[in-house]
């Protein structure tokens, strides 16, 4: 039996192969770090064999997401700016009285890391985050290259100041002014349990409303009757039964003395929530069924005796409750108007079916009473809702969330105390939050539009992003933020300084209805046809719901967060009404 040996020039071969073989991977691996860098084909890295078969031993790298070399450009040059690890940060409130001294902050620094910061330098002793009040953040930059001695406060979004100061080109040499305010005084509890259960309509729940001072709850349905809750109790107080078709829409007056509801056969009638019965006769309004209703805000008028009605024959029309008499007829629409709302700056705004949106002067003098400022054009369907800034405000009127004692009692109470309040308030709200009253609307071209309405008839942005129509959209209370609901079961959140995207809201299964926003506008309440509410945190702009309340038995047609904070209310087409706490 005879062994083979290798011979010498064989072991020379096989050498060579090795070590050429060895100086390919090596330059398949350069290739790889240059492709990988500049873009183009690049090698997987292992073989393609039956160890591994899923490798098809290619792939194809783009400069840019996770392949693009940090810093680099299309081109592939390194432009980006260099910018430093730390900066340095002077922190002061709205009154412009500075908190410390300067800070030597790093530029990785997350908004939640702010926070952080803030309240250990404001002494914040409570350990538990959940209860801390959170606090938004403004630079101070220059207004343009042309006047860099002309400052604004421009609002920090971005997940870092690293992020912030790139996009911004800010210089990192100079102290950065921060500018910092609370989202709001106080805190709401998330909802996450059902407390109650209402039974009483025999018909679809339409609408639910909470009083200003959240101590009444009144709903409307197809049953045609109204109906006033005791929110302590949960059980029902007075069933109002004058209406004789289906009530469309309801609306508490800024006092919270009067409620009032219109329906399909367009009749508007006023009630008194604290007997439950109606002031006056119903009022034949409009020949055809009545779409949208909206009280004048107190801070307008201390009287709190003006409403303005919308309905399908094309009309708006402002009525003097007191007088029980009509004031003013609103026409100009070509066809339904789908809604109404009564602005903070003495205008009315109705949007149509004619595809156009209506301003007009709502002034005490009733000669410039109706008188027709501008029409909002820009959408290619009818348009089904609008929001304004100051909704929450208007609608609140002089009941502060803080003022616990207003809160509290009863309610007859001072109407020239009442106004001064809400006048203080809607002052207050324009210096802290929003200048200038902000409109925006919705359609079934499934586009937003954002106007400034008081001074421009143009739109300042079209937001684009629903698949479907979008139904209801709601301003949080500090007119930060925006919620669109929409038929492709999304709710979206924006920007409602900028009308910038923020995120997009999924989990519902059916299209979503209504939002509502707490009132320290940090969580967001949704109704969907998939006979679920869920919620929101809008704060952390998570996109998952941290809470689902399952309950109802068909789709949630009504909702509504009370302006104090404490419930929120939820009413079905399986004709009952479902009160929600923490």
């Amino acid at each position: 039996m005879t062994s083979s040996v290798p011979s010498s020039s064989s072991t020379t071969t096989t050498t060579t192969t090795t070590k050429r073989m060895s100086d390919a991977a090596a330059a398949a691996a350069t290739a790889a770090a240059t492709a990988a860098a500049k873009g183009g084909i690049a090698w997987g890295g292992s073989l393609v064999g039956s160890k591994n078969p899923h490798n098809l031993g290619y792939r194809y790298s783009t400069p840019h997401k996770r392949f693009r070399a940090a810093g680099a450009s299309d081109d592939g040059s390194n432009d980006k700016l260099d910018l430093p690890t730390n900066v340095v940060v002077q922190f002061s409130n709205r009154q412009g009285e500075e908190l410390a001294d300067v800070l030597d902050l790093p530029t990785n620094s997350t908004m939640d890391d702010l926070n952080a910061l803030l309240h250990s330098l404001l002494n914040d002793t409570d350990r538990d985050n959940n209860k801390r009040i959170p606090y938004s953040f403004y630079a101070k930059l220059p207004h343009s290259k042309e006047h860099p001695e002309l400052l604004e406060d421009v609002e920090i979004t971005t997940e870092s100041l690293a992020t912030f100061l790139l996009e911004h080109q800010v210089s990192t040499e100079q102290t950065l002014q921060i500018t910092y305010q609370p989202m709001a005084v106080f805190r709401v509890r998330p909802i996450t349990r059902c407390t109650d259960t209402l039974p009483g309509h025999t018909e679809a729940v339409l609408h639910v409303s909470y009083s200003p001072n959240g101590r009444h709850l009144a709903s409307g349905g197809g049953d045609t009757t109204v109906r006033f809750w005791d929110v302590h109790t949960n059980l029902p107080k007075y069933t109002c039964r004058k209406h004789k078709d289906h009530v469309l829409c309801t609306a508490w007056s800024p006092d919270g003395t009067k409620f009032a509801s219109v329906d399909k056969r367009g009749v508007l009638i006023l009630w008194n929530p604290q007997t439950g019965e109606s002031i006056g006769a119903p009022i034949q309004a409009h020949k055809q069924w009545i779409t949208s209703l909206a009280w004048e805000p107190l801070h307008c008028n201390k009287s709190c005796d003006r409403i303005v009605t919308a309905g399908k024959d094309g009309t708006a029309k402002v009525w003097n409750v007191r007088t029980r008499k009509h004031i003013k007829t609103l026409a100009g629409h070509t066809d339904s108007i789908e809604c109404v709302k009564w602005g903070g700056e003495n205008l009315i705004y109705t949007a149509s079916r004619d595809r156009t949106i209506k301003v007009w002067n709502a002034t005490q003098d009733v000669n410039r009473l109706g008188i027709l400022v501008r029409t909002l054009k820009g959408h290619g369907h009818r348009v089904n809702t609008l929001a304004l800034s100051s909704d929450y405000i208007c609608r609140t009127g002089p009941f502060d969330p803080n003022d616990k004692k207003l809160l509290l009692q009863k309610d007859n109470h001072d109407s020239d105390k009442l106004y001064e309040l809400a006048k203080a308030r809607y002052q207050e709200f324009q210096q802290s939050s929003c200048p200038q009253e902000t409109l925006v609307s919705g359609s079934d071209d499934y586009t937003l539009f954002v106007w400034n309405p008081v001074t421009s008839k143009h739109p300042l942005k079209r937001l684009t992003g629903h698949q479907n129509l979008i139904n209801h959209i709601s301003f949080s209370p500090d007119g930060r933020f925006f919620a669109s609901a929409s038929f492709d079961k999304k709710v979206k959140l924006w920007n409602g300084l900028t009308g910038e995207f923020l995120v997009t809201l999924t989990g519902h299964v059916g299209a979503v209805y209504q939002v509502a926003w707490s009132a320290d506008s940090q969580y967001i309440v949704s109704a969907s046809a998939d006979s679920t509410a869920k919620l929101w945190n809008a704060a952390k702009s998570k996109k998952q719901a941290i809470e689902t309340l399952p309950g109802h038995a068909d789709q949630v047609f009504a909702l509504d967060w009370s302006p104090n904070g404490a419930s929120v209310a939820t009413g079905s087409k399986d004709r009952t009404l479902k009160i929600w706490k923490h």
